[in-house]
């Protein structure tokens, strides 16, 4: 009886201070409200409206998401960006695994390998963006010299010929997945060994090993990678303006280069509801990974 006044006691205590919590969580709240909920607040709104940035907003309905969903360079963007987020989520981040659990195991050469990895990921996407300019360069790229060898006669001009251009620009960050392999070899690395040990007593092979304890173990983290992997393709501007601009046609266009020109075009407003529809589908995703991958489940 005397234990339970105690916790009782303490309890009450505890929530009287409490409020002293958020004394110190006002200067953070402010900043939010200040920097993400005010813009975003205002993002909304401009976005039902016709703005150059300059004069009075008028409002003028759904006229620009109406032209979003109808016009053709926008349509492209979205269908880009599907396309794209589907290899992000498999290609990219299934890369990034499998990287994670090489360097992870350490077979013979792993050293070289996670330095062949690591290095050409420090590089800037722009930087990275001006290189596979030559890369995939019709007269002086390494690529179409190569092909040559065999094919004298082959001739492409990767980013300005379709359907090539898409697979060119994808290739501009497909392989570059550090980020992945850094956040599933943490949590590879936090696998306690007794676990795995115990496993290995208990008859378990290497793929079973790999496919019944420590995939599902980097549950969380793989679903992460996926995140950040597609929000990254929504944000995806350098690689696009520094190559192929969005074109041939509308063949690379992306929401973030239509954005950008509807800034440039002084179309606020239509530019604002590109915005929102970015933000409502990086919303999407985020919900749709973690219900796939029970990212507030424990794992343990």
């Amino acid at each position: 009886m005397k234990s339970d006044q105690k916790i009782s006691k303490y309890g009450k205590l505890e929530r009287k201070n409490f409020k002293w919590v958020y004394l110190f969580l006002l200067p953070t709240i402010i900043i939010f409200v200040m920097f993400y909920v005010q813009p975003i607040c205002v993002m909304l709104y401009t976005s039902f409206t016709k703005w150059d940035g300059f004069n009075e907003a008028t409002f003028n309905g759904f006229r620009n998401y109406q032209r979003i969903f109808t016009n053709s360079a926008a349509s492209s963007s979205l269908w880009n960006l599907l396309w794209w987020s589907v290899i992000a989520m498999t290609l990219h981040t299934g890369f990034g695994v499998l990287a994670a659990f090489v360097i992870f195991n350490k077979p013979f050469g792993w050293k070289f390998t996670r330095a062949v990895f690591m290095i050409p990921n420090v590089i800037s996407g722009a930087a990275w963006a001006l290189i596979y300019r030559f890369i995939f360069n019709d007269q002086v790229g390494m690529l179409n010299e190569t092909i040559r060898t065999v094919n004298p006669d082959f001739s492409v001009q990767w980013f300005y010929q379709s359907p090539y251009a898409f697979w060119a620009v994808t290739f501009t960050w497909l392989f570059y997945a550090v980020i992945v392999t850094l956040i599933v070899f943490n949590d590879l690395s936090a696998i306690p060994d007794s676990l795995l040990e115990a496993a290995r007593l208990d008859g378990c092979n290497g793929a079973q090993l790999l496919f019944r304890i420590q995939l599902p173990l980097c549950r969380i983290s793989i679903g992460t990678s996926v995140l950040c992997s597609i929000t990254s393709r929504i944000s995806m501007y350098e690689a696009i303006a520094l190559t192929t601009g969005g074109g041939p046609g509308d063949d690379t266009m992306s929401l973030s280069v239509l954005l950008v020109r509807a800034i440039s075009d002084y179309q606020y407003g239509f530019a604002n509801a590109i915005g929102v529809v970015m933000f409502i589908f990086g919303l999407v995703v985020m919900q749709v990974i973690n219900k796939s991958f029970r990212m507030s489940d424990s794992i343990y």
